[in-house]
């Protein structure tokens, strides 16, 4: 039985009752003062509260899916995604401070790269909003003085945090290892969190009145950076990845805008921006902008450019499957379109970590320096 299955969490909640029955049931018995008895009582506590904690827990992962499986719980599923394609046919950035990869050497960016945070404010949108800039160490050698290179976008979920980029997701060590072992070429990390109007989850819309979300990520980051640093400003010389609600971001940034991004990668992501507490009105009654943000809807009513797009999601576990699988049905030529499908997994850290490794290896691919 699995870890999210209805049979292990009714399992889990009817030892709980029969335990907290037991125990009220036998504990005028087990009332006498000799060692037997308090360990009897002791024990019967701890299994009742032990077999009520589960309950609760598995309740809990079964609506956020944080582990997708047993094996992804005990952090037993290990094995990296493999990608399969699906084929068709004034300055705006401010540097605030510097921090130096956790390599040997790292102390000299031309041997360990550099992290650069940066304040970006978009011209266009009026938006304002911290970010964090991975440079790979050739940015800094000699024999790449006069060098473009390719930058990707990169967003966590809502409402995580950018550091979480750095520490827990560790792209820029990623993205330095898999260079390093020849598996892809130099790139530049824009990383942040899309939550650039915080508290608010805008899910990257432009909202009647503001924030206007979409146009700083489509227009004013990418103007920006490739401004302050050696970026292109074509298409082909940009990306954008991101998790959960960051994936949601980046597939329909490149969906929309193919003249600002030629490959987005959506790890664990949904299709349709969410509506709740945490976004507000987002359309304000507008249909045709909620539909606009469908991206099942997109592929079918808007034009199509020649845009890239990854995938990923698991055979067990996580709960965009089936929009994932749409997904893949509706793109076609002349976008094209890959998949990671890990056989089990969840919608964290440890899944994410599994799929970032080859989604990096494949934006590479797909981006241009020149």
């Amino acid at each position: 039985m699995g870890l999210t299955s209805n049979k292990v969490l009714a399992l889990a909640v009817v030892l709980g009752v029969v335990l907290f029955v037991a125990t009220v049931w036998l504990w005028p018995r087990l009332a006498r003062r000799n060692w037997r008895a308090v360990l009897a009582r002791v024990g019967l506590l701890l299994a009742t509260q032990l077999a009520l904690f589960a309950a609760v827990g598995l309740a809990a992962n079964k609506s956020f899916l944080f582990y997708g499986s047993w094996a992804d719980l005990f952090g037993q599923e290990q094995e990296l995604g493999v990608v399969v394609d699906h084929s068709a046919g004034g300055r705006d950035v401010k540097v605030v401070g510097r921090q130096q990869l956790d390599v040997p050497g790292g102390s000299r960016p031309a041997v360990g790269g550099q992290i650069q945070k940066i304040v970006v404010s978009g011209a266009k949108s009026g938006i304002t909003s911290p970010a964090y800039v991975y440079l790979p160490p050739e940015y800094f050698q000699p024999a790449y003085a006069k060098a473009t290179f390719p930058a990707s976008v990169v967003l966590t979920g809502y409402p995580g945090t950018a550091e979480n980029l750095l520490k827990g997701l560790k792209y820029p060590r990623t993205a330095f290892q898999q260079v390093k072992d020849g598996k892809m070429r130099p790139m530049i990390l824009v990383m942040m969190r899309p939550t650039v109007a915080p508290p608010r989850d805008t899910e990257c819309v432009d909202i009647p009145g503001g924030p206007k979300t979409e146009t700083f990520f489509a227009q004013d980051l990418p103007s920006a950076v490739s401004a302050t640093y050696r970026v292109g400003t074509k298409p082909r010389n940009w990306g954008f990845m991101g998790n959960s609600t960051g994936g949601y971001c980046a597939l329909k940034i490149v969906l929309h805008h193919p003249e600002r991004y030629v490959a987005g990668a959506g790890l664990s992501a949904y299709y349709k921006a969410a509506e709740d507490v945490t976004t507000g009105d987002l359309f304000h009654g507008d249909d045709r902008a909620r539909k606009r943000a469908n991206l099942l809807w997109s592929l079918d009513h808007r034009p199509r450019g020649a845009s890239s797009f990854l995938v990923t999601s698991s055979k067990e576990g996580e709960g965009n499957l089936k929009g994932t699988l749409a997904f893949i049905d509706k793109v076609k030529a002349p976008a094209r379109v890959s998949s990671i499908m890990l056989d089990s997994g969840g919608h964290n850290f440890n899944t994410w970590n599994r799929e970032i490794p080859p989604a990096l290896v494949w934006m590479s691919g797909r981006l241009s320096a020149s």
